[in-house]
């Protein structure tokens, strides 16, 4: 496959954890990249003086048209979204809003414009309660979250479009996001494990592992973890398969590395990481947590040419280093 020319991409979302490597991932790529952004969770420092930022929600249709006329857009990564399994079920209708009418809005946009090139942020969530040892593309897709409902809903917006109106998306499955590019490019969200860890250990507390009676080897949920650095290389790599597939092609890959680690194997890094024992507390459940999820990679490096490097050591201290340096307010 010849390289892809460089071009325009609109990344929606691009102020937050994953969009502010993604950015710089398209930007080696040697593309030009416009940013939309809300700012609802995003932070204004994470995109870079040479890229064009709109603050704008990704559901205003009319203000996605603009932006991919006035702009030239060759293409769109889109990330922006709620993401949280537990506040999606206690605020599910939110999510559905944001989420679903967000990609609706998008795929409206892109063909009022004629833009046809499109990946899409899209999550291991909508496997759900799976049981099996490695989870593949044509694993059953059964969302146990409102989360789950939306991206895998959203998946369904993109595909429909492709067939129908000639657009072509690449939908990445991320597992568990974790790990920071730089310092200054740190998760600094209040959902993800790590950094929840890290909050606790900043704060002088213990952090929480949420259920220990799992059917796991340790009793804690076991999931798949991928450096936001290597997800971020999956991203321009998509970008190329993208642009580079015919009109009215749909395809999904995992991005993950095919490994599983427990809460408390992730707990124990964190540990090594500040130097001591954090002596993390079991409590109860969390809602929409399924036991274990871990996917297979094979197609995505096949199809992608791309490969997960970084282990979980490397997302902990790196994680850990982006906190000191930056530590939230």
């Amino acid at each position: 496959m010849p390289p892809l020319q460089p071009g325009t991409w609109l990344l929606t979302g691009g102020a937050g954890y994953i969009g502010a490597h993604v950015i710089r991932s398209l930007q080696g790529a040697g593309h030009e990249v416009v940013v939309v952004d809300d700012l609802s969770t995003g932070v204004r420092r994470k995109i870079p003086a040479d890229v064009a930022f709109v603050r704008a929600d990704v559901s205003d249709r009319v203000a996605m048209t603009r932006v991919l006329a006035s702009h030239a857009v060759t293409g769109v990564v889109h990330l922006a979204a709620k993401k949280a399994v537990g506040e999606s079920v206690e605020h599910p209708l939110d999510y559905y809003r944001h989420n679903v009418d967000g990609a609706v809005a998008l795929a409206e946009a892109m063909v009022d414009v004629g833009v046809r090139n499109v990946v899409y942020s899209s999550s291991a969530a909508v496997y759900g309660d799976i049981d099996v040892d490695l989870v593949t593309e044509q694993s059953a897709t059964v969302p146990v979250s409102p989360y789950g409902q939306t991206k895998l809903i959203g998946e369904w917006v993109f595909q429909d479009a492709a067939v129908a109106h000639g657009l072509s998306c690449v939908a990445l499955r991320y597992f568990n996001v974790a790990g920071a590019g730089g310092d200054d490019l740190g998760d600094t969200g209040a959902f993800n494990l790590v950094p929840l860890a890290l909050r606790a250990v900043a704060q002088g507390v213990r952090p929480q592992v949420f259920g220990a009676d799992y059917p796991t080897p340790d009793g804690t949920c076991v999931r798949d973890y991928i450096h936001v650095a290597d997800l971020a290389e999956a991203h321009a790599a998509a970008a190329e398969a993208a642009a580079s597939a015919p009109s009215g092609g749909f395809v999904a890959y995992n991005i993950g590395r095919g490994v599983g680690a427990s809460v408390l194997e992730v707990m124990a890094q964190v540990s090594r990481a500040v130097g001591r024992d954090i002596d993390a507390e079991v409590v109860g459940r969390r809602p929409g947590d399924p036991a274990r999820i871990v996917g297979s990679v094979a197609a995505a490096r096949d199809g992608l040419g791309w490969i997960g490097e970084r282990d979980l050591g490397d997302m902990v201290t790196s994680a850990w280093s982006a906190w000191q340096a930056y530590p939230p307010t």
